[in-house]
């Protein structure tokens, strides 16, 4: 006989990263004595959380406000507001607690294990799943779904099948609309995948001469849309990153990818200004700093680097004095800090934080219970749904919540 023979469980979970291990690991607590399979296509489970917020982890992110957490989701944040009713922020800083690991917060919100070590994190729930015997498997692919009365078959790639009462499926973001088939042959629709959280490309712009200058706050903005965002800009040998650009990314993510990534980027170096009130003001410096040279006397606090750059753009020689800057130069140094324009040409994938938008549209999921509506015993974890968020901590927090309350199996046959 062949050595591919059905095999049998209680659940399987499809994918072996944050999602499908927190789904695993309380469902296995949940339902004693019942068998819980979890399959990772590769040879590695939980890739991502061991690289994410540079190898330390961003659990979480420290809101205790379902209506304020769900604003930093571009997709699914109704979704999301009732599935946080039932597993939120408390709860997963609560979760982690119990099985001793403590969690700390940022100064911006941001949530890491006290050991600054993503491996805390993979221990901890490797742990769990030694504890209820989840049996994980490596290498193992689901390329086939197929529903046979109140059973689940799943087929792998190599030949062999497992069938199971439920299923949940926490495969994480395809990066390609044609991974979604074997969800779309049993009835699902899929919101196209696009890119989310990336930075900004500029070939030969010469601000990359700049590269490594932070900025600690710089509001930017996609010409001819209404996307904008505040906050820590980057500039790197490429062009752009840092939350500001990360943000921008993630709620231009449809739009970005209609434009082919070709746009206009304009950024204000002083956020608080606009160019009128910038202007308004520009006499006060005239008058305060009259005597002094432009290029050792920069009142905005701007990087040194950036501000010598800019009034070389300007094309102001840094031993003008303040009081003599010409008037033509003075209005083109004005509008460089409030509304300078850089031409984008192509993004670059934010290090390993790689989302996509788009997945398992959301109308066909309960919320509540993460079962799909069009198929009894089927649930859905982490990103293989339409929802995602910014960098922050916002994405593992939806993994989380999703697999904890697909972990449940309400609805499900015993």
């Amino acid at each position: 006989m062949e050595h591919f023979q059905t095999d049998e469980a209680h659940l399987v979970v499809a994918g072996g990263g944050a999602a499908g291990f927190f789904c695993a690991v309380n469902a296995a607590r949940l339902h004693p004595g019942k068998k819980i399979v979890l399959l990772e296509k590769t040879g590695k489970v939980l890739s991502k959380v061991k690289v994410s917020g540079g190898g330390r982890c961003n659990v979480t992110h420290a809101l205790d406000s379902v209506s304020e957490l769900v604003k930093r989701y571009p997709r699914g944040g109704n979704f999301l507001k009732k599935s946080f009713s039932r597993f939120f922020v408390p709860d997963t800083i609560r979760w982690y607690a119990e099985r001793g690991v403590t969690l700390k917060t940022e100064a911006d919100g941001r949530m890491f294990p006290d050991s600054d070590d993503s491996q805390t994190i993979i221990d901890c729930l490797l742990r769990e799943a030694g504890r209820y015997k989840v049996d994980v498997r490596r290498h193992a692919e689901v390329i086939g779904l197929e529903k046979n009365g109140d059973t689940w078959r799943l087929t792998l790639a190599g030949g062999a099948t497992i069938t199971t009462p439920n299923v949940c499926i926490a495969a994480g973001g395809y990066a390609s609309a044609e991974k979604f088939a074997y969800l779309e042959a049993v009835g699902h629709s899929i919101e196209s995948p696009a890119p989310s959280l990336f930075t900004f490309n500029m070939p030969g712009n010469p601000i990359t001469g700049l590269m490594g200058v932070a900025v600690p706050e710089a509001a930017v903005r996609i010409a001819g849309s209404k996307l904008a965002e505040k906050g820590p800009l980057l500039i790197t040998h490429w062009g752009m990153s840092g939350p500001a650009i990360l943000r921008l990314s993630a709620w231009g993510a449809r739009y970005l990818q209609e434009q082919g990534y070709k746009f206009t980027l304009i950024v204000n170096w002083l956020p608080d200004m606009n160019e009128n009130a910038l202007r308004d003001a520009w006499s006060g410096w005239r008058l305060e700093l009259g005597r002094q040279m432009v290029g050792t006397r920069n009142p905005f606090g701007l990087p040194a680097r950036l501000w010598l750059f800019l009034l070389s753009e300007a094309g102001i020689a840094e031993s003008t004095r303040w009081a003599e800057i010409p008037a033509k130069e003075q209005n083109k140094l004005i509008r460089l800090l409030t509304a300078m324009e850089f031409p984008v040409s192509g993004k670059t994938t934010f290090k390993e934080e790689f989302v996509t938008c788009g997945g398992i549209r959301l109308s066909e999921i309960d919320p509540l219970t993460m079962q799909s509506r069009l198929a009894k015993g089927l649930y859905f974890a982490g990103e293989v749904m339409d929802v995602d968020g910014i960098t922050g901590g916002f994405n593992f927090q939806h993994a989380w919540t999703s697999g904890w309350i697909a972990a449940q199996l309400e609805g499900s046959r015993d």
